[in-house]
This record gives C-alpha cells, structure tokens and sequence, in this order.
C-alpha cells in the first residue's frame, strides 16, 4: 500500500532544496514540479493519482520494465554481501569480473574487431569523459600525440559533462561554459528530412552526409585526427535515423584515414534496436562502445566502454600506469543489478522480441500517425520512433519555433497520461521492451488523441494552413 503524498508540500521543499537537471529553475519556481510516485510495467503514477504511461522508459532506460523484484533483490543480496568496495590499487570484486566477462560475451565481433575489455563508470557522460583519456592515450603510445581532435556531430548528444558536452553537438549547451574544449570540432547530421536536397534520394544523401567527415578529416589535416564519435540513431537529437547508405560510408571514410570510431550506444544498446549493441544492426566496427542506462534498466547508477582489441592491447602492452578511474568503476552492487538485467533479457528474449515481434508491430502501428494531418514524417527504428509536427505536410514548412507546437503538444501527452518527450517540433518515444501489442495500441491511440488536441488548439489560433 502506497504512503499518501503532500503534493504541495513536496513542491515547496523541491522549489527550496533540489536544483533540476537542464531546468529553467525560475520557471521552475512558478509552475512547480510533477511529484511521480510510483511505478509498475510500464506506467508511472504522480502523486495526484493520476496513471501515466512511460513512453520515454524514464529516461532511455527502463528496458525492462518497472517493479522487477529480481533487479531489487539482486541489489540486496548484493548490498548484504559486499556493498562496496573500490576497484583502485590492483583490486577487484566478483560481480564487476562476471559482468565485466558477460559483456565481452555478448559483444559480437565484427571484421576481426573484438570487445573483450570494459572500463567501467556511472554514466553515460562520464564513460564518454574516459573516451577522451583513452584515445589520446592510444595515439601518445602509438607516438602520435599530435593527433588529438575528436569529431563528433552538430544536434549529437554525448552527455552533458565538460567533455560529453563538447564531443555533443547542441548549440544551447555551446552556449554554457565555454564549450567546446579544445581539440573537439563537428560535422553535420544524417538527417534527410531536413537536409535532404531536392531530387536527391535517402541513399544518396548518406553518402553525402558521411562525406562531410572526409572534408572534416582534410580540412584539419588527417595527422591531427584521433576518432569520430558518433551514435548510431540520434537519440536526445529527437531520433534521427541515418539512412542504410550512412555508416558503411563512415567505416569506409575511418578505415582509409586511420583514425578511431567510438560508437555511443549509452540508448542503443540492450535491445533499444533489436540486438545486444547497436553496431551489429548497422554493420560498422567500432574501436570503442559506450554504454550505460539499459545495462541496469536504470535501476542503479552504472557505464562503461567496450574496449575494443586494438585499443586495449597497446593500452595493456605499452601503457604503464593509466592515471584515470571513478570511485565507483566496479561498484557491486550496480554490476550485481546489471548481472540479474541481463538475464531478465536474455530470458525474455527481449532484444528477439524488438527484432522480430513489437519493433515491427510498432512500426506499422506507427506509420499510421503519419496520416495525421499535422505529421509530416513518423519513423521507427527498433523499439524508438519520432514524427514530425509541421505545418504542411506536402513543402515540409515548419511551425515558427517561438510557438512551440512541440511543448504545446507535450503539454496535452502529460494531461491525458502519455509520456511523450519533444524535441523541437520532433516527438520522440523509446518505450519499455516489455510491451505488449495491446499496450502498444493503447499507446498509439493516447498519441493520436494528443495530436488531435493539439491541431485543435492550432486550428483555434489559425496556425495551420
């Protein structure tokens, strides 16, 4: 039985004490805060008692669902037995070994490129934070420290940390610290719908979209390039879905200039695109993979990076000491959770069922909404999909940003119980891959009765033509 909840009280103790992540905190003030209280499958519940249904997996990461007692009982057992211990000083503990082994495992080779190492941290930002020190620390012993910048992607999210921030490409987060550091720069982005030219299909658009790493690499001089950084679908981008042409062009591009390709997969990997990592869908080999959300469902703290073989052997072999690490790389208890996730997966098949079952009911269930009068495109990839919000659907014009249709249309998700994140004027979703086809229906018709909502509200104002 759930405690009661003074919502206003929670409130006014949240506007007092607790600073939110990537929050207008004076607005914050104003409007006060969504109290979530609890959760099970994939609903959450506020405090008001309202039923919402996660379309987002909290953020990225409730793969498997809320309220599974194997993942809370793993982390007692875990906490009861050794519930820390530091992996400093040539030390280690049980679980970080057999996750650590398990991940190896589970990592497909590809191209003669193996993943038999992991370097563990907390998140996602921190584990790219540890790409940046590794690959600068390859090309020093490899005598090549001139080569250090990395490339990433404009609209790329790779954490919001000083240096997941940089190696991003979102201009508002630019804006805030001085940011990039040095040594980061960025190519454009393979979305077609926006950039796509007029008679140029999506095959050809992805070679031309991976061709501006080729101009990037000659413009700095292919000497001072050390790796491009990229995820395989956008996801804090709004879901941006390269085109098939795209990453065996990018491997084609890396392979002839040398330099290392790291691949972020922290909302990829663990089923997101109906397999273990996100590579294997797309067929490139990467150097590096950095994982975190799904390998716990969210469920604790806990990231990494798959160390591929030709890094991790000249670390290993010509390295020394490797002066960087976290307090808590290793920590039992979130690999004893991630241990007991996985199996959960691997039981219920769950990256199988993404491949084969929901991901392709998902997508024919979504490409329904692209009827919608205000929906210029709607896409899937796996088990996440995004639709963009237009003014007309036949020249692609977009809605003056100042309206902000998408938070016009979020707003009305959260009031009839969906949770569905806007990006712009882009709608995006990464649900649980426990879902049912029902839940999916359910979900579907909660979407299309916000979109109604929300022409409604344009229609009102005149905003459609």
């Amino acid at each position: 039985m759930n405690t009661p909840v003074d919502t206003a009280l929670i409130q006014s103790l949240d506007r007092e004490h607790f600073l939110h992540p990537f929050t207008d905190f004076k607005d914050m003030e104003a409007r006060g805060a969504r109290v979530i209280t609890r959760a099970e499958n994939i609903y959450v519940w506020d405090s008001e008692g309202h039923k919402i249904l996660d379309a987002m997996s909290g953020l990225w990461c409730v793969n498997v669902g809320y309220g599974r007692e194997e993942l809370a009982s793993a982390a007692y057992r875990q906490m009861m037995t050794l519930p820390y211990y530091n992996s400093f000083f040539q030390t280690t503990n049980v679980p970080a070994v057999q996750l650590a082994t398990r991940l190896a495992a589970l990592a497909p080779e590809v191209g003669g490129r193996s993943f038999k190492h992991v370097f563990y941290s907390s998140s996602g930002s921190e584990s790219n934070d540890s790409n940046v020190r590794m690959v600068r620390r390859y090309w020093d012993l490899l005598g090549q420290p001139e080569r250090k910048v990395i490339i990433g992607r404009i609209n790329g999210y790779h954490g919001s940390t000083m240096a997941g921030a940089s190696l991003g490409g979102m201009s508002g987060m630019h804006a805030q610290g001085d940011l990039p550091i040095p040594n980061i720069t960025h190519i454009g982005q393979p979305y077609f719908y926006e950039l796509g030219q007029p008679g140029e299909t999506s095959a050809e658009f992805g070679l031309r979209a991976a061709g501006w790493l080729e101009e990037k690499i000659l413009e700095l001089g292919a000497d001072k390039v050390a790796a491009f950084i990229a995820e395989p679908v956008q996801g804090a981008g709004g879901v941006i879905i390269p085109p098939d042409s795209y990453w065996p062009e990018i491997q084609r591009i890396v392979d002839k200039y040398g330099i290392l390709l790291i691949s972020d997969e922290v909302i990829c990997a663990f089923g997101r695109v109906g397999h273990w990592f996100a590579y294997e869908k797309f067929g490139y080999r990467p150097d590096l993979v950095t994982f975190a959300k799904g390998v716990t469902s969210g469920y604790i703290p806990l990231g990494g990076v798959m160390v591929g073989n030709r890094v991790a052997e000249v670390l290993i072999e010509q390295g020394g000491e490797f002066n960087h690490g976290y307090t808590y790389s290793g920590h039992p208890v979130a690999c004893a959770v991630a241990l007991a996730n996985l199996d959960l997966m691997e039981k219920e098949n769950l990256p199988g069922r993404v491949k084969d079952d929901i991901g392709p009911y998902l997508a024919e269930r979504f490409a329904e909404l692209g009827e919608h009068p205000l929906v210029g495109l709607a896409e899937t990839c796996g088990f996440m999909a995004g639709l963009v919000l237009t003014k007309n659907k036949a020249t692609h014009e977009a809605f003056d940003p100042e309206l902000g249709v998408g938070m016009l249309c979020r707003g009305h998700c959260f009031r009839l119980g969906l949770i569905m994140r806007a990006v712009g004027d882009r709608m995006i979703i990464a649900p649980p891959l426990v879902m049912t086809h029902a839940q999916i229906d359910e979900m579907i018709a909660l979407i299309r009765s916000c979109l109604d909502a929300t022409l409604a509200d344009l229609q009102a104002a005149r905003q459609m033509d």
